[in-house]
């Protein structure tokens, strides 16, 4: 897991440090810069793998790109560096990003910037509330259980199988990573989708869920008065709070079967 001096090895999703004396593993963080053509677009904090998977979705989120590009590791900085081959979909101009691992809209530099740009969402699949109770059990989070510093997004289909799930220090990170493995799967956008998240439901996470067209997304724990707002407008199924078998429905109801 880690050199001889205890420093995380490059790709790695975890790292073992001293506590009290003892041997203990944590999450590693780290910073990747996304280029686009060779030119740095953002810098972000996340937790090494599946990093192409992560800049494709960024760019996606952020409405650059809507299809996949070619991407991968470049430079002497290769383990923290992605190059994106454009071109985008728009000049970026001169913003530029900077999110740490608890921030996905850090550095934005006005409002608009922050604006979301998604279509209403179509009306999805029906879904039976005991499964939107249950899927936060079903996301397989084995980083987490070594290190207890992950959070987890998970895909699943409308009837709970799990199809996908990715893992990372930053709630929106690990959200970009599944994104970005959707849009290379040709699954975007995800209407027929259930997106599940480990952690609270921030503002930045119904947007992007919303702008890869998931109709419904669960979180363990709870919304935000933003995110429930921007769900609403969208027409998102916003549920949290799912845990021990019961889970709370902020936003589109009609969505939720009720035995």
């Amino acid at each position: 897991m880690t050199a001889d001096d205890g420093a995380p090895v490059a790709g790695r999703m975890t790292a073992v440090v001293r506590r009290d004396g003892e041997r203990d593993e944590v999450a590693v963080e780290e910073p990747l810069e996304i280029r686009v053509d060779g030119a740095a677009l953002t810098v972000t904090m996340r937790t090494p793998g599946h990093d192409e998977e992560l800049a494709l979705g960024f760019l996606y989120g952020e409405g650059l790109i809507d299809a996949p590009h070619a991407a991968g590791p470049t430079g002497d900085l290769a383990a923290n560096v992605v190059d994106v081959r454009g071109p985008l979909l728009r000049d970026p101009g001169a913003r530029r990003f900077y999110t740490t691992s608890s921030c996905g809209v850090c550095g934005k530099g006005s409002l608009e910037e922050v604006a979301v740009h998604a279509p209403a969402l179509p009306g999805g699949p029906r879904v039976d509330r005991a499964l939107l109770a249950a899927l936060p059990d079903r996301l397989r989070q084995p980083a987490f259980g070594r290190t207890g510093g992950m959070h987890a997004t998970g895909l699943f289909s409308a009837a709970g199988e799990l199809l996908l799930v990715r893992e990372d220090v930053g709630r929106h990170n690990a959200i970009d990573k599944v994104v970005g493995r959707a849009l290379l799967d040709g699954l975007l956008p995800l209407h027929r989708r259930v997106l599940c998240v480990s952690g609270r439901l921030s503002f930045e996470l119904v947007q992007k869920a919303a702008v890869a067209g998931a109709p419904v997304l669960v979180g363990v724990g709870a919304p935000t008065s933003l995110a429930v707002e921007l769900a609403a407008d969208r027409g998102m199924t916003l549920a949290g709070f799912a845990r021990g078998g019961s889970v709370n429905v902020y936003s589109g109801a009609q969505r939720v079967r009720t035995a």
